[in-house]
């Protein structure tokens, strides 16, 4: 794991130029790689590459990048790991014998691109990567970024430079860096809390998007982006998959069983200290449970709990650790931890991102890597196998109010919105008082709010879905200077993509399908990415392995959802580690106590943010409805908690962007 940058410049940089920025471009990405550091210049200096170490496979110096191929054409900087990069070592010495240098996946990849060809060897790989690699017979620079995108490829214009780099501090660092903030990129944001790629908070830089490439002509390269090439489509491997179902349950768990088991073993090669993230739910639990199975030591395991019980799933993880027989660390978060640690998180993430859980991801990293280098994930299994809440009842809850005029579902909405969420959270503290664990409500106000919210807005089951996924509140009237245009896009998001989705018998599928390429990229492994990499942690997923997601997508609908239960697969593989006692309870989520917190600990921080004159300074925010939201919000009449993390991130962001 690694951070890597570079340039192709028509600026005239002299080879001192080039030199110096090369060098302060490659440094702000210290965190990603704070074991060795390597920069490569064209004789020109038209061209050059910065590469940051975080030392994993081969921690020789045989290892280290930016790194050249046997005969000299392709020069390569890498972020990443390729799980079945000695596999591909075995064809490669099948084809012709040569001696390598070390055990490194990025001296393989180099040796791939000379049998193979770059663009061929991508279709290759098992792993999760951000390449650039210059060819110098072609004259060319290629970026390419894994097929579900964990790791990040930022890249754009910076005075019809190209620039790129793992994070958007690299980038900014590049002389004259002058980009404008991006107010349609701001409204995406306020609408999902992250900004779907290919954009970025700034104009003229994007995120390459996931099992893609980009290929440039160094000598005549013109400012034109538009060349993105894919190399992977999970729509033509939904299709594929489609094309020969598993019907028989046992074979299905026998291969999910198989192909898990290997995307495990294979990310758990490593020449440091290994662990996982264990949060007590299934895909974790699950992970860590085939990883000690293959471990003859114990497999040392990380959760974080919260002081407030509602938020608190450490108990169960700890259980979990103790049948699986792991070596298990908890970690509880306070409000004071979560303030401490507000300051930094615009450092970390470079542009504005408002999942919440962005908090205790870091500290759990931050924990784990006094022990390890390398931490596996359960991230994925949600995306992949149907496993959150909307997958099971937005098709069934859209059958049963469709039958109701659209004016009396608005009515409805409006009276559920109606009522103050602190009247709800009585409700639900009554009803758990006299059912199981198991069976209980959690954070009953804000399910209501989003709900009648939902019922208000929907006129069909995709917007519906969108809905549920997005902010609803018509941004024209919290941004200045918004199009017009851009609103009445936004609100047809799914049916503008229509032509792109893959044909499904139901909606739970296509959800899934939607998951996959937007949250789970751009929201959760953007998180995961940033919120390890701050700590110099490299996290891996085992579930996001290409092969486990086709076969996924070979399984009929009833073995993952059924009876408003998802990942039905998964739990029955999971019977055979851990009681299912432990596992069975409502799905809480990685979520922190942030709205209580905006009303009391962190209230003074909120409102600091929300000055009414600095946000009519900066241009960005009408700031009278902003109030009334949260005014709303500290006096329990609604639950803005979401919204309000949003603008709240933005504001901070926007408060240290210059810092950046």
């Amino acid at each position: 794991m690694c951070g890597i940058t570079g340039f192709i410049q028509n600026a005239s940089f002299s080879k001192a130029d080039a030199e110096n920025t090369i060098e302060s471009m490659t440094e702000k990405l210290i965190h990603r790689g704070p074991d060795s550091c390597g920069n490569w210049i064209s004789d020109n200096s038209q061209v050059a590459l910065g590469f940051r170490r975080l030392a994993i496979l081969d921690l020789s110096p045989a290892g280290s990048q930016p790194m050249i191929s046997r005969s000299g054409r392709f020069i390569l900087v890498f972020n990443g790991e390729i799980y079945n990069h000695q596999e591909l070592r075995k064809t490669l010495n099948n084809i012709s014998s040569r001696s390598w240098k070390g055990h490194s996946d990025s001296e393989t990849l180099l040796d791939c691109f000379e049998e193979f060809g770059v663009k061929e060897t991508f279709q290759k790989l098992t792993g999760m990567f951000a390449i650039a690699v210059v060819d110098n017979m072609t004259n060319t620079m290629i970026l390419a970024r894994d097929r579900l995108g964990e790791k990040p490829l930022y890249y754009g214009l910076v005075d019809n430079n190209l620039v790129f780099g793992s994070e958007l501090k690299a980038i900014k660092t590049f002389p004259h860096f002058s980009n404008s903030i991006s107010k349609e990129s701001i409204a995406e944001y306020l609408k999902y809390n992250y900004i779907p790629a290919p954009k970025s908070i700034y104009k003229d830089i994007f995120k390459l998007i996931p099992g893609s490439y980009l290929e440039f002509n160094i000598d005549n390269f013109n400012g034109d982006l538009n060349n993105e090439t894919k190399f992977w489509s999970l729509s033509e491997s939904i299709n594929k998959g489609k094309s020969s179902i598993i019907t028989d349950t046992s074979k299905a768990l026998d291969s999910v069983d198989k192909v898990l088991s290997d995307s495990i073993n294979l990310q758990m090669q490593s020449d440091v200290p290994l662990g996982s993230f264990l949060s007590g739910g299934i895909d974790s639990s699950l992970v860590t449970a085939l990883m000690q199975k293959s471990s003859i030591e114990k497999i040392k395991t990380f959760t974080i709990g919260f002081e407030e019980d509602s938020f608190n799933e450490a108990q169960y993880a700890k259980k979990v650790a103790n049948h699986i027989g792991t070596d298990h660390t908890e970690i509880i978060l306070t409000s004071n931890d979560a303030l401490d640690l507000i300051q930094k998180l615009p450092y970390i993430y470079d542009e504005p991102f408002a999942d919440s859980s962005q908090i205790p991801t870091h500290l759990v990293s931050l924990a784990a890597k006094k022990s390890l280098t390398v931490a596996l994930t359960g991230d994925g299994g949600d995306e992949i196998f149907g496993g959150y809440n909307r997958h099971f009842w937005v098709q069934r809850l859209w059958d049963k109010v469709s039958m109701f005029p659209p004016s009396l579902r608005i009515f409805a909405g409006k009276i559920l919105l109606y009522f103050p969420t602190d009247g709800w959270m009585i409700l639900e503290k009554l009803f758990n008082s006299f059912t199981s664990p198991e069976k209980g409500i959690n954070q009953l106000g804000t399910k209501v709010q989003k709900f009648g919210s939902i019922l208000k807005n929907s006129m069909g089951v995709d917007e519906m879905y969108f809905n549920l996924i997005s902010t609803n509140i018509d941004l024209k009237d919290l941004i200045k200077g918004l199009p017009q245009d851009f609103i009445s896009d936004q609100s047809n998001f799914l049916l503008s993509k229509r032509k792109e989705v893959p044909i499904f018998k139901n909606f739970s599928e296509e959800m899934m399908y939607w998951d996959t390429l937007t949250y789970l990229p751009d929201d959760i492994l953007c998180k995961v990415d940033r919120a390890s990499m701050a700590t110099s942690l490299e996290t891996r997923t085992p579930f996001l392995d290409h092969k486990l997601i086709e076969l996924a997508w070979r399984l009929p609908i009833e073995m993952k959802i059924k009876n408003n239960t998802g990942k039905l697969i998964l739990r029955q593989l999971l019977n055979n580690y851990v009681p299912k006692n432990l596992i069975d309870r409502p799905k809480i989520g990685f979520g922190l106590p942030v709205g209580d917190w905006l009303r009391g600990p962190l209230r003074d921080w909120a409102e600091d943010l929300l000055d009414e004159s600095q946000m009519i300074s900066d241009g960005y925010f009408y700031p009278d409805p902003i109030h009334q939201i949260w005014r709303e919000h500290l006096s329990r009449k609604l639950d803005w908690t979401g919204f309000l993390w949003s603008i709240l991130m933005f504001q901070s962001w926007l408060k240290a962007e210059q810092d950046l």
